[in-house]
């Protein structure tokens, strides 16, 4: 039984890699830069930071058999901890906290379509 949980959470581990890569050209292709990837904080990880020409933008990937699922996957929590990682993350930036900021989600689907929706993690 613990093989084939290990052998699902190594796919699972390997399936997030291969979208985190896909979104990252994707961003790439849009002018965007990779500063960093799998980045950890004190909240957590967060999966890309790209430099953009007006802002920097910490982007949570997931990735679902469809893009509805996996935005599904995005919690409050999760949110919270990202907001955290950021925050000290941008202690290293020439503009600090004032620096412009811009927090995604890219939702990758079992076809490997990306889904970039922009300024979706937040708080009500």
């Amino acid at each position: 039984m613990a093989g084939a949980r290990q052998h699902r959470g190594a796919r699972a581990h390997m399936a997030g890699e291969a979208a985190e890569e896909i979104v990252a050209r994707h961003y790439e292709n849009r002018g965007y830069t990779v500063a960093e990837r799998r980045w950890r904080g004190p909240g957590g990880e967060i999966d890309l930071i790209l430099r953009g020409p007006e802002e920097l933008v910490f982007v949570e990937v997931k990735h679902s058999s469809t893009s509805a699922g996996a935005a599904m996957r995005i919690t409050r929590r999760q949110a919270e901890r990202i907001y955290a990682s950021a925050g000290q993350y941008l202690e290293n930036e020439l503009q600090g906290q004032l620096t412009p900021v811009r927090f995604d989600a890219a939702l990758v689907d079992g076809t490997g379509a990306v889904e970039i929706i922009e300024n979706a993690i937040g708080f009500d």
